[in-house]
């Protein structure tokens, strides 16, 4: 192997072991070559392999090789005339499970080959390949046969429309058992309540209650603002090489197909927007054509937490230095404090947007709203003015229809179909009486005097 050669597969390897931009990939080669300051050529050849790269996700090592190889920064460097600028193994080393110290004696499975994870999810390398579908090609895929997904517009009352992305059953057990088996035991920010065991948005709530100033603040397209290369890194630092990373990333996330994004509502109608002109932002539409991690996905909340991490413990650092709290419930977040900080709440969010930009994430400015104690303080569904709380006019309306299910049947008010409006309804009450057992009591005296078996009701038996 030629000197050139080896040190563009070197560099290489540098530059996967981390994040996928201009600083990092940077920080990468100095640590390699043990330079301090990178040079003219060193951040020259940085930017045109950022710029040459197709995606923003890090392309295969061979591919990386030949980007840097072929860089005017590399050309004009030493290391295409010397051997032995670095120590390193090259990148066709023998690949090997090596978490990250921080991940070290987590319990998840050693994976250091595509054979040993297609053994671990028990189906045939080519049939694995063909789910994590690395290169998109089931985006272009027009039958419903061929493709790994489906598709569910919705409708909101302000913003983009919402796809649901719903994973067919096979590709469904490989999310869940990645969810399980692997996602599930990595520590997830304190911060966060979304998505948790033992959290919820009631968990969430009781941190703001009785404050003199709530802000509530909407970070829009969450699961799809997640950089692709983030999730890589997560898997990279769980210690699985960058194969093995790569099809994990690959099973967890997809790309929209054409005509599914051609069908977005408009003005609130399904199906209506014309072709490449539904009622779907510029911004999303981008971000669903290129890989992302789809809502509807098993894996995709807990990737989303996990990759949340810097921007939990950023938000959650400049609440502390404000002397308020910080919690996030998925693209929810919420700070809370004194009367000092409420003085001062208007610029505080001025720098919560801008390390949300910096991480990625854009703020909703029409969802971002500064709640002080002589208005309601709704968070999360929930009032937190003095103590947590139902919203009264949430209570008043499930209280009416168990009054109606009583007086005229549970049928007549099952005006969604559900096929066991029963649960349903008890499990509204039971929420209640997590938030208020008082109230929750009265309500459960309601639900018990239904008659189920009155004009024929679905109740589920």
């Amino acid at each position: 192997m030629d000197a050139r050669t080896w040190n563009a597969r070197n560099l290489a390897a540098a530059f996967l072991s981390g994040d996928w931009n201009q600083q990092a990939l940077e920080g990468a080669a100095l640590a390699l070559l043990k330079r301090e300051a990178a040079p003219r050529w060193l951040r020259d050849m940085v930017a045109e392999v950022l710029e040459r790269c197709e995606t923003s996700y890090p392309p295969a090592p061979e591919t990386l090789a030949r980007l840097i190889l072929a860089s005017k920064g590399f050309r004009r460097s030493a290391l295409q005339r010397r051997r032995g600028a670095t120590r390193s193994p090259p990148v066709t080393a023998s690949p090997r499970f090596a978490p990250a110290a921080a991940f070290r004696g987590l319990d998840v499975p050693a994976l250091p080959t595509l054979g040993a994870l297609s053994d671990w999810i028990g189906l045939p390398p080519a049939q694995l390949a063909w789910f994590a579908d690395v290169e998109g090609y089931r985006a272009a895929a027009r039958g419903e046969a061929t493709r790994h997904y489906s598709y569910l517009w919705r409708s909101r009352k302000t913003g983009d429309p919402r796809l649901l992305e719903a994973p067919k059953p096979i590709l469904k057990g490989i999310q869940r058992q990645i969810l399980r088996r692997i996602l599930d035991p990595v520590p997830v920010h304190e911060a966060a309540h979304g998505f948790r065991k033992g959290r919820s948005c009631l968990t969430a709530a009781q941190l703001h209650a009785g404050e003199a100033v709530v802000l509530c603040l909407d970070l829009e397209d969450f699961f799809l603002s997640v950089p692709l290369r983030q999730v890589h890194g997560l898997f990279r630092s769980l210690g699985y090489p960058w194969a093995v990373a790569r099809f994990l990333t690959g099973l967890c996330s997809t790309r929209t197909p054409a005509d599914v994004l051609a069908g977005a509502p408009l003005d609130g109608r399904p199906g209506h927007g014309a072709p490449g002109h539904g009622g779907l932002g510029h911004r999303a539409r981008g971000l669903l054509r290129q890989a992302h991690l789809p809502q509807g996905a098993p894996s995709s909340p807990a990737l989303a937490n996990l990759c949340a991490w810097r921007l939990d413990c950023r938000l959650g650092g400049l609440a502390r230095a404000s002397g308020a709290r910080y919690t996030r419930y998925a693209d929810d977040l919420a700070f809370s404090g004194d009367t000092a900080f409420a003085r001062r709440s208007a610029g505080f969010l001025g720098q919560v947007a801008a390390i949300c930009r910096d991480q990625g994430f854009g703020v909703n400015p029409r969802k971002t709203r500064i709640l002080r104690q002589h208005e309601r303080q709704r968070l999360t569904g929930l009032v937190v003015n003095r103590q947590v709380n139902v919203a009264r006019d949430g209570f008043d309306r499930l209280k009416a229809t168990l009054h109606n299910c009583l007086r005229h049947g549970p049928e007549s008010q099952n005006r969604d179909r559900l096929a066991d409006f029963r649960a349903h309804l008890e499990g509204r009450v039971t929420w209640v009486e997590n938030v208020n057992p008082g109230k929750g009591r009265r309500l459960r005296r309601l639900f018990e005097q239904i008659d189920w078996a009155r004009s024929g009701a679905r109740s589920g038996t």
